[in-house]
C-alpha cells in the first residue's frame, strides 16, 4: 500500500483507491461522491466507479476503483491525447440529462464567483515590487475589467449547462494508452456548471504550461462552440488568467510551488490575452 499526501490522503491498493479528506468544510466529500456516482451512472468508464463512502465520518472519506492512465500533467499533450481528451469532455457534457442536472448544486468554482474573487482581490491590491511585466498586466487587466461586464457573455448562447469538475488542472485527467481514452479524477470542486467555463479553465490553467505543452488553440477547436460560447471563453480565460496573476503574486511574488518567473510569465500571457 502507498500513501500519498496532499490536501487529502489517498491509500492505493491494487484496485482500489481511498481518498480520505484532510479539510472537507466545503462539502468536498460530498462533491467527489456526487461526481464518481454520476458518471458512473451516466457515463460509466469515464471516471473510477464509486464503491463506498462514509461522508459524516470525521475526517471523511471515499472509497473507489483504481484506474490506469498517466496524467497529463507534466506532459508535452499530443494532438491524439488533445483529441481523446475532447472526446471524454463532450462525452461528460452530454452524459448527465437536464433533469438531473439541475438538481445538483453549482461546482466550487463558477464564472460569478471568479469575477467577484477577481474584482475584490484587485481593489485590495496591495503594492509590491514587481517586475515591470507584472504591473503593466496589472494595470490592463484593472482597465479591461472596469469595462468588462459578465452579464455580457451570460445569454442563453452563450452558457451551454454541463456537469463539470469546474477546475483545470491537468493533473486530473489521466491518459490510457492502451485504449487510446483519457479519464477524470478529482471530483471535490465538481458539480453543475457550463461548457464555456469548463473549457476557459482548462485553456487558463497553470498546468497547461508552467509543466506541460498543451496546445490550447488546437483543443478549443475540437468543440463545436457558439459564437456566443466562444466569446465567454475569451471572457473567462482574460478573467482566469488575472486570478492567477493575482495568486502567483499573492506571497509577495515569493515562488513557492511554481518555478522562478512564473508570476512574470503569466503577466505576459495575460497581456497576450487583453
Amino acid at each position: 500500500m502507498t500513501v500519498l499526501r496532499s490536501t487529502h490522503q489517498l491509500h492505493l491498493a491494487d484496485d482500489v483507491v481511498t481518498k480520505r479528506f484532510t479539510s472537507w468544510g466545503r462539502g468536498e466529500a460530498f462533491r467527489e461522491w456526487r461526481g464518481l456516482t454520476l458518471l458512473h451512472r451516466f457515463a460509466p468508464g469515464i471516471a473510477p466507479a464509486p464503491l463506498a463512502a462514509a461522508l459524516d465520518a470525521e475526517p471523511p472519506e471515499v472509497t473507489m476503483s483504481r484506474i490506469d492512465g498517466t496524467p497529463l500533467r507534466g506532459t508535452v499533450v499530443s494532438r491524439p491525447t488533445l483529441r481523446a481528451l475532447a472526446r471524454t469532455l463532450s462525452a461528460v457534457h452530454r452524459a448527465v440529462p437536464g433533469q438531473a442536472l439541475a438538481a445538483i448544486p453549482t461546482g466550487a468554482w463558477h464564472a460569478r464567483r471568479v469575477d467577484t474573487h477577481v474584482r475584490s482581490r484587485l481593489a485590495r491590491r496591495p503594492d509590491g515590487p514587481w517586475e515591470p511585466v507584472v504591473r503593466e498586466a496589472l494595470a490592463a487587466g484593472e482597465r479591461w475589467l472596469a469595462g468588462a461586464r459578465l452579464e455580457t457573455v451570460s445569454g442563453a448562447d452563450a452558457v451551454h449547462p454541463v456537469f463539470g469538475l469546474t477546475d483545470g488542472n491537468i493533473a486530473n485527467y489521466l491518459y490510457d494508452g492502451a485504449q487510446a481514452r483519457v479519464r477524470l479524477l478529482d471530483f471535490e470542486d465538481a458539480g453543475r456548471s457550463d461548457r464555456a467555463f469548463e473549457l476557459a479553465e482548462i485553456s487558463s490553467h497553470l498546468s497547461t504550461w508552467v509543466d506541460s505543452t498543451f496546445d490550447v488553440d488546437f483543443f478549443l477547436g475540437l468543440f463545436p462552440l457558439t459564437e456566443a460560447e466562444s466569446a465567454r471563453i475569451e471572457h473567462l480565460r482574460r478573467l482566469n488568467a488575472l486570478l492567477w496573476l493575482g495568486n502567483l503574486l499573492s506571497d509577495n511574488g515569493t515562488p513557492r510551488r511554481n518555478p522562478p518567473g512564473t508570476a512574470e510569465r503569466q503577466a505576459e500571457r495575460l497581456l497576450a490575452l487583453l
